[in-house]
């Protein structure tokens, strides 16, 4: 897109409902550097770092902390926060030229319940994830395209179990409906996933080890179970 993105007034700004927060600070973005700018959807601070990292030399990057996934609200807060955490320590690092900014999406868990949850029983990389990364990618398109931001992208490609071509997919439909640019970024590449890890360990994130949803969280404790029985053995 070409037409300047306008920074918009909290009451205006379509990431919270309430509109009583100051989750938002587009309305306190500084001027534009010349560089364009980029909508990062972001799962959690972790899988943001590298993603962050390799993005900010030439883009003007906000992140967009959207995941009505998250279906336990103590985990949501936990992963909003040190997501937060890390935006934070990174924009403050004099070492570092770049500086990102922090939108919230709306935590509907319900939500994705309603899309996701008739699929509650399918294995982690089934339909359950399609549709959940439509949900997110849809709104990440969608406010890139209100907002006027020239492209979007998002930090899911950084996660070796997740599909990069099906998020791809996603991402160039809704790119189209939308009318704005989808960076179809790969960002396990070049080691991304690992410098991602090495990130998190350095800015001390909380590095969850399931997706999100409930189900995806029984999954992983099932698994657990299984390695430790085997450990037993």
């Amino acid at each position: 897109m070409t037409s300047e993105k306008k920074a918009m007034p909290l009451e205006k700004c379509i990431c919270d409902k309430t509109r009583t927060d100051s989750r938002c600070i587009m309305n306190d973005k500084e001027e534009q550097t010349g560089k364009p700018s980029l909508l990062m959807h972001s799962c959690c601070g972790p899988c943001s770092t590298a993603c962050i990292e390799r993005m900010a030399p030439d883009y003007e990057v906000t992140v967009f902390f959207y995941n009505p996934n998250i279906t336990d609200e103590d985990e949501y807060k936990k992963r909003r926060e040190n997501q937060i955490k890390f935006i934070k320590e990174y924009n403050e690092d004099p070492s570092i030229p770049y500086k990102v900014a922090y939108m919230e999406g709306d935590h509907d868990a319900d939500e994705f319940i309603e899309i996701c949850g008739r699929y509650c029983d399918e294995p982690e990389g089934g339909k359950r994830c399609g549709l959940c990364f439509d949900m997110r990618l849809e709104k990440t398109a969608m406010t890139a395209a209100l907002l006027n931001f020239d492209s979007f992208t998002t930090t899911l490609t950084v996660s070796p179990h997740k599909d990069q071509k099906a998020i791809f997919a996603i991402g160039r439909r809704h790119a189209d409906t939308y009318q704005v640019e989808f960076l179809e970024e790969d960002f396990k590449k070049r080691d991304g996933f690992k410098r991602s890890v090495e990130l998190a360990k350095k800015y001390g994130l909380y590095r969850q080890d399931f997706c999100g949803c409930e189900y995806s969280r029984r999954e992983a404790e099932e698994r657990r179970q299984k390695k430790q029985k085997g450990t037993e053995k």
